[in-house]
């Protein structure tokens, strides 16, 4: 959050009480943030709201300009020990590969029928895509939308033997409840696979659809026993993550984002573009340092490393939230 250089120190601390004060007067239940903890990340966050929102103040910001960008993987739901869009990835192997003997021999398929870790890691980024391309292309977007919904459904996660759509952070359903009443559009911008968000993303997170944007597969219109539909073929077509996200945003959107809420380095670029338009700006960062209720990971993560991103907060005056110390609970069902 861009640090307002107006107001001395001392009038500051006197607007965020006061703001605070606004939004917790009457019971506890009016709080828009119950999971969080009272603290100056809550209080940044209420701050900025109402900042932004206030008409006739200097940071007010037009409804139509508020717009706020969130990633998925690791900052609404829970990313480790991998994506949950590689689990399905995993599990799709395992049903095709009665139509592909050559799966047996051939690497990173035979790692994963075979449940070797260590020689699916040793594929690296190729293995994987490798990995993905197979099993996510081959079939329209009806089709593939049905497999996703059929898997999100009763997938479980194997630390908190959970449904995925259950591993969502409370604290982070609230951040966008609270910015949809109060005028702004939120977008989910991940790397994570458009077509495989856009089955689920409504009922769990209560956005539309259209408000997807992720990495993309080529598709092409066809015809299929009389009827037109798209087929999803085995080729890259977009990359969402680092600085993808800004250009996708740019195109799908039209607007930069006045809020940003990230967790990784793949979000680094999000972060920078969004925060340094003019106006009030917003930037938050998720921190995992909750191995008990969650996960501790950071610089040294295989999956959701916040290294670069850690470092550049500070002097971009990001906001860092600490889910040990600013979350009263994680998940919906604690």
């Amino acid at each position: 959050m861009r640090a307002d250089t107006r107001d001395s120190s001392g009038l500051r601390l006197i607007a965020v009480v006061a703001i605070l004060c606004l939004f917790q007067v009457g019971h506890a239940s009016a709080d828009p943030l119950p999971s969080w903890r009272d603290g100056a990340g809550k209080a940044a966050i209420l701050e900025f709201v109402a900042a932004v929102t206030a008409e006739g103040g200097p940071d007010f910001v037009a409804p139509a300009e508020r717009v706020a960008v969130f990633d998925n993987d690791g900052t609404l739901w829970v990313e480790q020990p991998y994506y949950a869009q590689l689990q399905f990835a995993l599990d799709r192997v395992g049903i095709l590969a009665p139509e592909h003997p050559e799966w047996k021999t051939d690497q990173p398929f035979k790692a994963v029928l075979e449940n070797d870790t260590g020689a699916l890691l040793a594929a690296g980024e190729r293995g994987l895509l490798d990995l993905l391309m197979a099993t996510h292309a081959g079939n329209t977007t009806d089709e593939f939308a049905a497999l996703v919904a059929d898997w999100i459904s009763r997938a479980r996660h194997g630390r908190f033997d959970r449904r995925f759509t259950e591993l969502v952070y409370q604290p982070m359903l609230e951040a966008l409840r609270l910015l949809e009443e109060n005028g702004f559009q939120s977008f989910i911008v991940s790397g994570g696979g458009i077509e495989f968000m856009r089955p689920w993303v409504e009922h769990v997170y209560g956005l539309p659809r259209e408000r997807v944007i992720g990495s993309s597969i080529v598709t092409e219109f066809r015809v299929r026993d009389g009827k037109p539909v798209l087929v999803r073929l085995p080729q890259v077509d977009f990359i969402d993550d680092k600085a993808g996200k800004p250009v996708a945003i740019q195109k799908f959107i039209g607007r930069r984002p006045i809020a940003v809420f990230g967790n990784s380095d793949g979000d680094l670029q999000m972060l920078q573009w969004g925060t340094s338009g003019n106006g009030r700006r917003l930037g938050v960062i998720v921190h995992h340092d909750d191995a008990g209720r969650e996960y501790s990971y950071d610089r040294d993560s295989h999956v959701g490393r916040l290294d670069k991103a850690l470092d550049a907060a500070g002097p971009a005056n990001w906001l860092v939230v600490s889910m040990r110390r600013d979350w009263e609970r994680v998940f919906p069902w604690e």
